[in-house]
This record gives C-alpha cells, sequence and structure tokens, in this order.
C-alpha cells in the first residue's frame, strides 16, 4: 500500500510568465510569414504547458499520479504547474461531520434498542484513502455503522436487569464516547482518517419494549426512594427514642416503646397525610 509522499510543485507564476513569452513569440512568428512555425510553437504552449498549471485551495490536496504511478501529493495551497500528464485528483483536508442513521440492534442482554452516532473525522494520509479503499465516504459509512452496532452489542442499556455492569450505554456516556472513537480510528487507519471525535447521538428502547422498560425505571425509582424513606425514618425513631430517654421525660417498657416506633414509623413512611387520634385509655384497657 502507498504511504503518503508530500511535494512542493514549482510556482506556476513563473511558467504563466514564460507561457506568455511562448505566446508572443508564436504571434511574432505568424506576424513574420512563418505561420507554421507560430502554429506549433503555438500548439506547444497550449498542449504542454496550460494543462499543468493547478490552483490548490486552502485546506485542499492534490493526489498525483503518471502513468498509474504515485508521484505524490500537494498539500500547500496556492498556484502551481506541474507535468501536464499528471493525472490529479482532489481529496478534502477538511473535517467531515457524519450523522449516522438510527439503527436498531440488541444490547449485551438482549434488549432491542435504537441507537445512532454523530462523527467528525478527517483524512490524514492521502495516498491511502485514494488507494487503499475503492471510496473512503463509503467505507466510512459502513465501518461506522459496524462500529456502532458492536459497541450496542458489547454493553447493556442500563444496570436495571445487570446490575454488575461498569458500563452502560445511558449512564456511561464518557467512556462509550471513548471506547467508539477508538474502535473507529482502528477501523479507519487502513484509509488513512483520523477520527476526532464520536458522541451517541440518539439512544432508546426499541417502541415494542419502551412501555414496559418505563414501568420496570418507574418501579426502581420508586423502589429506590422507599428504602430512602425507610432508612431515614428508621434514624428519626431512634433519635428520638434517644432524646426521651437523655431527658427523662417519659419512661417506656418494651410494649410502649415498640407503639411508638410503629406510629412513628407509620407517620414518617406513610405516602398520606396522617390524622391525629386522641388516645384517652392506656394501652392496657
Amino acid at each position: 500500500m502507498e504511504s503518503e509522499k508530500t511535494i512542493n510543485p514549482p510556482s506556476g507564476f513563473t511558467v504563466f510568465a514564460l507561457f506568455l513569452v511562448i505566446l508572443v513569440i508564436a504571434a511574432i512568428c505568424m506576424g513574420l510569414g512563418q505561420e507554421p512555425l507560430g502554429t506549433i510553437i503555438g500548439a506547444i504552449g497550449v498542449l504542454f504547458v496550460l494543462p499543468g498549471f493547478i490552483i490548490v485551495n486552502p485546506n485542499e490536496s492534490r493526489v498525483l499520479t503518471l502513468f498509474g504511478k504515485y508521484v505524490g501529493t500537494i498539500k500547500k495551497d496556492g498556484f502551481f504547474w506541474m507535468n501536464p500528464f499528471n493525472q490529479k485528483k482532489k481529496v478534502s483536508l477538511r473535517a467531515f461531520n457524519l450523522n449516522g442513521q438510527q439503527l436498531k440492534v440488541n444490547d449485551s442482554i438482549g434488549n432491542p434498542i435504537e441507537i445512532a452516532a454523530v462523527i467528525v473525522w478527517q483524512i490524514k494520509d492521502t495516498a491511502s484513502a485514494v488507494f487503499a479503499v475503492e471510496n473512503y465516504i463509503q467505507y466510512v459509512n459502513i465501518q461506522s455503522e459496524a462500529a456502532v452496532r458492536h459497541l450496542a452489542n458489547s454493553f447493556p442499556y442500563d444496570n436495571l436487569e445487570d446490575e454488575t455492569a461498569n458500563i452502560t450505554l445511558r449512564g456511561g456516556a464518557e467512556q462509550v464516547s471513548l471506547l467508539l472513537e477508538k474502535e473507529l480510528n482502528e477501523r479507519l487507519a487502513r484509509a488513512g482518517i483520523e477520527v476526532l471525535e464520536a458522541r451517541i447521538s440518539h439512544l432508546a428502547y426499541a417502541p415494542e419494549i419502551a412501555h414496559s422498560m418505563l414501568q420496570v425505571q418507574q418501579a426502581s425509582a420508586i423502589i429506590a426512594a422507599r428504602r430512602l424513606i425507610v432508612e431515614g425514618a428508621v434514624g428519626m425513631v431512634e433519635m428520638a427514642l434517644n432524646k426521651l430517654s437523655e431527658k427523662n421525660i417519659v419512661e417506656f417498657d418494651e410494649e410502649r416503646k415498640a407503639a411508638m416506633v410503629s406510629n412513628l414509623l407509620v407517620v414518617l413512611c406513610g405516602d398520606r397525610s396522617v390524622s391525629p387520634v386522641v388516645n384517652t385509655g392506656t394501652l392496657y384497657h
């Protein structure tokens, strides 16, 4: 596989001045009645000098080949002159933005999900981009889709069903992006392409399971909230009993202590407002 070779061709302005001189000589010869000589000189300038001029814009390049052999790449912008028999292929060095389509794949535990990625890439080796693959833009599209599918198959969407997962597609956005960028650079290195940034732009459960997974998420949120409420309520009950005992406000036997704990837990853990009840008797009557 050809590796990139940067060349600096001569300035086109010097050769253009020479081209003008050739045209003047041809005109003088024809003016002196030597039409065949003037025609030949003019034809040489038009056929062999004029086609060699080339303009390279900023952040663009020209890949040159001569009779099937790679000559080199012009990366410097400006006006140049090259061998007119060279074939010149324009290759952009600007950054490209690929907004990938939404893909329907299964995550690592088999849940169908929808995923898409935004990828920013740039050509670093023009020779590899032109000669190593048939069409480098199509190559980027196909390899990007394959990398996103592989990424989705490697991790679970969330840790609701796999609590041991260290990285999830939804929770580990930064890590997932770095892994995607690394895999894309490995896949696209053959084409001389560097991935500057890769981000997940769309991530969701597939429509057929979205409602069920939403219910699972809601149930998990309720359980987590209840666990937090119970932990706080137990701490508050413990603090209340300790304070009452320290200040000798009231003495509780085990049965009264159990009744107070029960009442406090009902008040603190209930999801509705409580209604106070005045007890004029005792626990024993």
